[in-house]
């Protein structure tokens, strides 16, 4: 690498990754602090005119919502989820009693969730940090090297850029993390998620259905219209027979887990598969270096909260790099970095091994009704569920 230029202007914040984390941060600290704030964000995938659709969506608990709305990154087809229902049954039972149902009591201005397309929620994210005057820069960071006053860049095309702080928001396999040397705790789930979106017959009446599966959690989450985001984790080598089926035949799978209640289902977007995993860095924090996101960790989808997890980690964030600027601080100080670490580690390792524990006790047949007794004294439990649905809306 050759010598940085010292007189160039360095950036408060650089950020490797152009998802919804990295830029849900850039957006967030820029609106905060105002536009003295240097913010660049880092992504080959900047140079596509619009983020890539691989049919994810999101559900978005309301804290996140509140984040993105003070930030005027709300994407407006973001769409409310009244309530989710939960069933515990197998593929072969005619009938899915309901053990659980979440938020159906939550006020209409405060919903349980929201769902949003990725692609929608990194396109609106996008356009408000070019609005913010946020830099969008489609080089990828190859090297990354601290020193007192900062940490140097070394880019893909041989350039550098200095900044106070880099933020990895580059995904689970993240190569600021392992540049920075930080170690992870990770294994692989024996699933793969299997997303799409699909039209139906039938309204939705903006409810969740998730049906706990001998081979894992199926989830159809409402969007817009007679339109659902199928999540739906099922056991690698079953997962891969149904990748290789035709349109028709996948649907007609898909058919069989839903129940009538949709009535007939179609694709209405592209499909698409994703092995599972468990990932949490065992520091959130290096040297001018903070993780976000899946750079931090990895979570199972059977709850939806991989992404909140997340908007948590900018929130907090946001909040200790704001109370540093205001302070007149360095934005990438030990002592700032230690703020944000105390604040999400902790909370993001009991959260990732409860939510490993729940993936263990919805795939093992001997503890199903152990869960079904669980679940239905909780759903006969007013008080409990209210905690359940504050603390998944993060409020």
């Amino acid at each position: 690498m050759t010598a940085p230029d010292r007189s160039a202007p360095i950036h408060d914040l650089a950020i490797a990754g152009a998802g919804a984390a990295g830029l849900a941060l850039a957006v967030a600290l820029t609106a905060e602090l105002g536009p003295g704030v240097r913010a660049v964000v880092f992504d080959p995938a900047l140079a596509r005119d619009r983020p890539r659709d691989d049919g994810r969506a999101s559900m978005i608990a309301a804290d996140g919502r509140r984040l993105l709305e003070r930030a005027d990154a709300w994407p407006a087809t973001a769409h409310p989820v009244a309530g989710l229902r939960i069933t515990d049954s197998r593929l072969e039972d005619a009938l899915r009693p309901t053990f659980l149902e979440l938020g159906q009591d939550q006020p209409a201005d405060e919903p349980f969730a929201h769902m949003v397309s990725d692609a929608d929620l990194r396109a609106a994210l996008s356009a408000r940090a070019e609005a913010l005057g946020v830099r969008l820069d489609p080089r990828a960071i190859r090297s990354h090297a601290a020193s007192a006053g900062g940490v140097t860049l070394g880019l893909d095309d041989g350039g550098e850029v200095r900044a106070r702080l880099l933020v990895a928001a580059d995904g689970a396999r993240s190569g600021v993390r392992a540049r920075e040397k930080i170690a992870v705790s990770a294994f692989p789930y024996d699933q793969t998620a299997l997303v799409a979106t699909l039209a139906h017959e039938a309204p939705h009446g903006d409810v969740a259905v998730q049906h706990f599966l001998p081979g894992g959690p199926f989830a159809m989450l409402p969007l817009a219209g007679n339109r659902s985001s199928l999540v739906w984790s099922e056991r690698r080598a079953r997962a891969a027979e149904m990748v290789a089926l035709d349109d028709d035949a996948f649907v007609a799978e898909v058919a069989k887990r839903a129940g009538p209640d949709f009535g007939a289902l179609t694709l209405a977007g592209p499909r698409s598969a994703f092995p599972l995993r468990f990932l949490i860095a065992r520091s959130f924090v290096g040297r001018r270096v903070a993780l976000i996101g899946d750079a931090a960790h990895v979570v199972h989808p059977l709850a939806g909260q991989g992404l909140n997890l997340g908007l948590r980690d900018v929130s907090a964030l946001t909040r200790v790099l704001g109370e540093a600027a205001r302070a007149g601080e360095d934005l990438g100080a030990p002592a700032t970095l230690s703020a944000y670490e105390s604040a999400r580690r902790f909370e993001v390792a009991g959260f990732a091994t409860a939510m490993d524990g729940l993936y263990r006790l919805f795939t093992s047949p001997l503890a199903r009704p152990l869960r079904d007794v669980g679940m239905g004294l909780v759903d006969r439990a007013p008080g409990l569920k209210r905690r359940i649905v504050a603390a998944a809306s993060g409020l």
